[in-house]
C-alpha cells in the first residue's frame, strides 16, 4: 500500500497539530465534586434538608502558592447566582424556610474539604446537621451551604461551625425568633 505525498503531508499536519495541542497544558478546571448530605437530628430539633454547592472562584486573580484558607463565613437566608449571601444577618424568623452559611475561601487546593454542623444550642446542645464538600480551586472562591425546615423552626440560639480538612476555622452564632 502506498500512500501519495500529498495525503502523507496531511497525515503529517493533523498529527503534528493534535501533539501541539494535546502539549499546550491548557486543562479545564474539574467542577467541585459535593458530598451528600448527612443529617442528624434529635428529637427536640427541626428535621431540615441539607444541601450545599460550590461556585466558580470569586475573582479571576490567582494565589497558586498560597494554601487554602477560610476568609469570611457570613450568614443569611437568600443568595444570588454567585453563591453568595445578599444580606448578612445573625437574626432570623421561625417561618425562616432556608439558612444560607457562605464560606470565602482564598489561596489554592487540589482538593479539600469543607464541613458545615448546625447545631441547636438551647438545652443540650443538638445537631441539626453536618454536610461536607470537596472542593479545589486556584484562588479566591465561595462555598454555600444551605438548611432548610419545612416547619417552622424552634425558638433560641444555633451556630454553624465551619472546618477545612477536619479542623474548626470559623463559627457563627445566630438566634431564631418570632418574625
Amino acid at each position: 500500500m502506498t500512500r501519495s505525498m500529498p495525503s502523507l503531508a496531511l497525515y503529517g499536519a493533523v498529527l503534528g497539530s493534535l501533539l501541539w495541542l494535546g502539549g499546550c497544558g491548557k486543562h479545564e478546571p474539574a467542577p467541585p465534586a459535593t458530598a451528600p448530605a448527612a443529617a442528624s437530628t434529635a428529637p427536640a430539633a427541626p428535621t431540615p434538608a441539607t444541601t450545599g454547592t460550590a461556585a466558580a472562584p470569586a475573582s479571576a486573580g490567582s494565589a497558586a502558592s498560597a494554601p487554602l484558607t477560610v476568609a469570611r463565613l457570613t450568614l443569611g437566608s437568600a443568595v444570588n447566582a454567585e453563591h453568595q449571601v445578599t444580606r448578612a444577618s445573625d437574626s432570623f424568623a421561625t417561618n425562616d424556610k432556608i439558612l444560607y452559611a457562605s464560606v470565602a475561601t482564598e489561596g489554592s487546593t487540589g482538593g479539600a474539604t469543607l464541613n458545615a454542623k448546625w447545631s441547636y444550642l438551647e438545652g443540650q446542645g443538638q445537631l441539626v446537621s453536618s454536610i461536607s464538600q470537596s472542593i479545589a480551586t486556584d484562588g479566591p472562591a465561595i462555598t454555600t451551604f444551605k438548611v432548610q425546615n419545612p416547619d417552622l423552626w424552634p425558638e433560641g440560639k444555633y451556630r454553624v461551625e465551619i472546618s477545612l480538612d477536619g479542623k474548626p476555622v470559623a463559627k457563627q452564632d445566630f438566634r431564631i425568633g418570632k418574625s
